[in-house]
């Protein structure tokens, strides 16, 4: 075989692989959007008091057998963000959004938006909620550490010099 033919049939695999992916793309957008218009269908306010949070499993995670036996096989491995809370006088175990984790404060009373076991949004009764700092970088983490190393350089540069000249 020549390398042009090689070439030609490694460009059709890769286009082959490009057109399945963005129908299988289209196909999981759709079933997102129909999920987010159930979750918003059924969403409520709610005032709950945040006890824990977790990253667990959803078999260590304390929720009903039924919501289980719903997840599909692979998710059951995955660690989920579950949130215990008190609504009113029932003590509940949630799911909460990955983008609000980290904002639920721990302790705390909060209004949150609720769909069935989901937690969807949080909002302070009284002040505001504290967003935690973004982690930083590799490379912002290196940088920071490559100026500390300098400046330690230079000020024992400024050490050994002054104690040459006294000499």
């Amino acid at each position: 075989m020549q390398v042009w033919q090689i070439l030609l049939i490694v460009l059709a695999i890769l286009i082959a692989v490009t057109v399945v992916l963005y129908f299988v793309g289209k196909r999981l957008q759709k079933r997102q959007d129909a999920q987010k218009e159930q979750i918003d269908a059924a969403k409520q306010t709610m005032e709950l008091l945040i006890i824990d949070k977790k990253r667990m499993r959803i078999n260590q995670s304390g929720l009903p057998q039924m919501v289980i036996d719903q997840v599909p096989k692979l998710m059951r491995r995955n660690k989920l963000p579950i949130v215990k809370v008190k609504a009113g006088p029932k003590i509940m175990v949630m799911i909460a959004d990955e983008k609000i984790f980290d904002v639920i404060p721990v302790g705390k009373s909060v209004r949150a938006t609720v769909s069935g076991i989901y937690i969807t949004d949080v909002k302070a009764i009284r002040g505001k909620l504290e967003t935690p700092p973004k982690k930083k970088s590799f490379r912002q983490r290196l940088l920071r550490a490559q100026s500390k190393a300098e400046a330690e350089l230079k000020a024992e540069s400024k050490t050994t010099s002054k104690a040459k000249k006294k000499r």
